[in-house]
């Protein structure tokens, strides 16, 4: 049998498309070691030029080391990159997001092929297994309705359009009869579930929590807008992950109007507040060095941050996009400004979340992940990473921890 090889870029959307296109072989065997690969199929992302470059540089590097091999690029970097790519002969072939549940016919082809699709598709296929997984990804949606200036998705993701229900829940019920206990819900703008389909997720999770072996459920980014109260009433169900991500992006409300979001600081600090106050931990997206991101605006920004129940950030610098209203946007921040800033704002957060550790000492249910020869790591209900040292091998088992060692750097218990 022929070998492929998946190399997943990006986001836990991602994720889940490649364990979808890996559901889908039938006369083809799975490797996991790209040199003795004949095709590899790069799931590539394009948030930003740099990830694009990494996806670039990545097909130079396996083309050398096994040039034998067959790349197929997919992901939403076969939407803004593929053609060129496969004009220059970089990869042999190309497909598009609504090709992916036909890769088994795909890899048939013995010539050159550019099938990009439309951005309009929904999956069906319901997902057996997550390759090398102890938590499952649940896609639930795709596309996204914003228009944030500085976002290319929309473009390569298309518009927002919801899963059917019936399909979600036949795919988490399938994975929960695997042994699957944790699920994270993903898609590239999930607070829109059911707006197309006259539903909303709050009912989605409530359906979800009746699934039997359905322990956790996590969430993936939501907007500030998006979370209503019947959203806010699930918060104190013990199914729900006692950590929320819920994209803020900038708390300088100049920086906001130039990004063309759609939060405001103020509505955003009454929310976190609301949600702090349920014992949950939170955490954000923030683009540090974006156009116009002056010193006023940065000051103002970080006391912001300060004043917020933040525990967790995913913050990156700028990183110009083209084909966006922000790579028009003057004047551009120096990229050593944007790293120092980068770096205070992560120093904060980790300062902000080492005390939310400290303050909080109700017993850890830890969802062990890897690990070997006695060390294992997994992440607790707040979605903070825990080292576990055990004599018995624990991966993928759930464990219950007392007098957990909170260090600035991570938590730490011995079984």
């Amino acid at each position: 049998m022929k070998r492929v090889y998946f190399k997943t870029f990006g986001c836990r959307t991602n994720q889940f498309d490649t364990q979808v296109m890996m559901s889908k072989l039938r006369s083809y065997e799975l490797t996991q070691n790209e040199s003795e690969a004949d095709y590899i199929v790069v799931n590539s992302c394009t948030v930003t030029n740099g990830a694009d470059v990494s996806v670039r540089n990545y097909i130079s590097s396996v083309s050398r080391k096994n040039p034998e091999a067959k790349v197929i690029l997919a992901g939403c970097g076969s939407h803004s990159k593929g053609e060129e790519l496969f004009e220059k002969k970089r990869v042999f072939g190309v497909i598009g997001h609504s090709e992916k549940e036909k890769i088994e016919e795909v890899l048939h082809h013995t010539e050159p092929f550019y099938q990009i699709g439309d951005l309009e598709h929904i999956d069906t296929t319901i997902v057996e297994e997550f390759v090398g997984k102890s938590r499952a990804f649940i896609k639930i949606q795709e596309g996204c309705n914003f228009s944030c200036s500085y976002c290319i998705i929309p473009q390569v993701r298309g518009m927002a359009r919801s899963h059917s229900e019936e399909t979600i829940l036949a795919q988490v019920t399938k994975l929960a009869s695997n042994g699957f206990g944790e699920f994270i819900l993903t898609g590239t703008n999930v607070g829109s579930y059911g707006q197309d389909k006259g539903t909303s997720l709050a009912q989605l999770l409530q359906k979800m929590s009746l699934i039997r072996g359905v322990r956790r459920i996590r969430i993936g980014s939501l907007e500030p807008i998006q979370i209503d109260d019947a959203f806010l009433e699930l918060l104190d169900e013990p199914w729900m992950a006692k950590q929320l991500h819920i994209a803020l992006q900038h708390t300088s409300d100049k920086m906001l109007q130039l990004m063309n979001r759609r939060n405001s600081y103020a509505t955003d600090k009454i929310l976190f507040e609301k949600i702090a106050q349920k014992g949950y931990a939170l955490g954000t997206d923030f683009i540090v060095g974006h156009p116009g991101e002056d010193e006023k605006e940065w000051n103002e920004a970080m006391a912001r941050v300060e004043a917020l129940p933040l525990t967790h950030i995913h913050a990156f610098s700028y990183s110009k996009r083209d084909n966006t209203q922000s790579a028009l946007m003057k004047p551009e921040i120096r990229g050593n400004i944007a790293k120092e800033r980068h770096h205070q704002l992560t120093a904060l957060i980790d300062k902000k979340n080492y005390l939310f550790r400290k303050a909080h000492k109700d017993a850890l249910e830890v969802l062990i992940e890897g690990g070997k020869e006695g060390a294992y790591f997994g992440f607790d209900q707040y979605f903070n990473r825990i080292r576990v040292t055990s004599i018995e091998d624990i991966r993928a088992n759930w464990v219950y921890l007392n007098g957990v060692t909170v260090g600035e750097l991570g938590n730490e218990a011995t079984l």
